[in-house]
């Protein structure tokens, strides 16, 4: 199929499916179109299962192994449902929370990295450098599934702020050290690790600067860009065009950083929140401000639709075995505690110096989803007899974090956010 065939029946299945859900299930928007997509792979299997004959589930197995699910969310979507997601995120609200924010988003990305690596290890026989690779996949929420359903959650404005943050930033950090792991684990398929036995100290030397040139790259380029940006907006007054360099920047940014090997991730997050929070209030019209942020909630609910399909129908892309759902489910449990030691020791570290309310460590560690990053980065893994386990259990984290945690986040919070929040 060529890209406009395919980009049409994503379109296509994505509006239909989300007329479904918002006739029948009413789920919200896009998690239903996740559910109804899996149903209706699962739907497929079934048929199949009774009339192999037809090969239905190899024709659309053909189809959804056709499209690169990991660089069509990490090259081409990604940037855009960040920079949507930053754009609204204002630096007012997240100046207050920075410290949490920083050190979730840091110390709690390798503390789950380190905990879903050594226990994942332990429990199948995995070599301890795979699977710090995929405690590193894992550990980073999803801004695109978590941003989604805070649109429908209507949590407190300090614990919106808190959740948003650190997962806009956390997804940067964490790429970076999937980046970096990969490296060091399979030095021999065009990692950044390089070298033979012997050579450890090179190889982590390697690492560390591939780790700073990767976040610190990012973060400048995005805030250079950015402003670059702004300055230009500044001395226009016409929204069409100035809705159009927005466009360019996500775009061109991405693809700049990419080709610079900064993190495109963390540059799409600093360039969206600068323009959202500097460049609105003094680089744009009242009128330029309406329209930009209708064309950006526009690009994210779409662009979250199809990716969300996407999720659904990667179950065809999946080698499910009974062995590999054991492990997926030892695997679901220790992301989870992962996710509470990610939230629980930064909160600590804190207490001395703030005040929380007691709901914050349950609330986040629920509403700290997993999305369609976590299955492209698993998918993007080098060939290897431990692969096709890292992408089940993945698949099985992330459908469960969506499906179950997304619809429950909201009575999370309102079971344990009952005391207002103390700042």
């Amino acid at each position: 199929m060529t890209l406009l065939q395919i980009s049409s029946l994503l379109i296509v299945l994505a509006g239909a499916f989300g007329a479904i859900n918002y006739l029948f299930l009413k789920l919200p928007s896009a998690i239903g179109i996740l559910v109804v997509a899996l149903l209706a792979s699962v739907g497929i299997l079934i048929v199949d299962a009774f009339a192999p004959g037809l090969g239905i589930a190899d024709q659309v197995r053909g189809i959804v192994l056709s499209i690169d699910f990991s660089d069509a969310l990490l090259e081409g979507m990604l940037g855009l449902l960040l920079f949507a997601g930053a754009l609204h995120v204002k630096l007012s609200d997240l100046r207050g929370e920075w410290r949490v924010v920083f050190l979730m988003a840091t110390m709690g990305v390798a503390l789950s990295t380190m905990i879903v690596g050594f226990g994942f290890s332990w429990i199948t026989g995995m070599p301890l450098m795979i699977a710090l690779v995929f405690g590193s996949l894992i550990s980073p929420t999803d801004p695109v599934a978590v941003l989604g359903v805070l649109r429908e959650a209507n949590l407190r404005k300090s614990l919106e702020t808190k959740i948003a943050g650190e997962s806009l930033f956390n997804d940067g950090v964490g790429y970076v050290v999937f980046l970096v792991l990969v490296g060091l684990a399979f030095p021999d398929v065009g990692g950044h690790g390089g070298g033979h036995h012997g050579e450890e100290p090179s190889q982590l030397a390697t690492a560390a600067q591939l780790f700073v040139q990767e976040a610190i790259g990012g973060a400048v380029l995005g805030i250079v860009l950015g402003w670059l940006t702004f300055r230009v907006m500044r001395r226009i007054d016409d929204y069409s065009l100035e809705v159009l360099l927005t466009l360019s920047l996500a775009f061109g940014g991405y693809s700049l950083a990419v080709w610079l090997h900064f993190s495109a991730p963390i540059m799409a997050v600093c360039a969206g929140l600068l323009i959202g929070d500097i460049g609105a209030k003094h680089g744009m019209s009242e009128e330029t401000r309406k329209y930009v942020d209708a064309f950006w909630k526009l690009i994210d609910e779409i662009l979250n639709a199809v990716l969300f399909l996407m999720i659904g129908f990667e179950v065809f892309a999946v080698a499910f075995s009974f062995d590999a759902l054991i492990a997926s489910c030892f695997a679901l449990a220790l992301a989870l505690f992962a996710r509470f030691a990610a939230v629980y020791v930064p909160v600590t570290v804190l207490r001395p110096f703030r005040t929380f309310s007691p709901g914050v460590v349950p609330i986040m560690t629920w509403g700290g989803l997993k999305g369609g990053i976590s299955v492209a980065l698993a998918l993007s893994l080098p060939d290897s007899e431990w692969k096709p386990l890292i992408l089940t259990a993945t698949y099985v984290i992330v459908l469960f974090s969506i499906i179950i945690q997304g619809l429950t986040v909201t009575r999370v919070a309102n079971h344990f956010g009952r005391e207002p929040d103390l700042v």
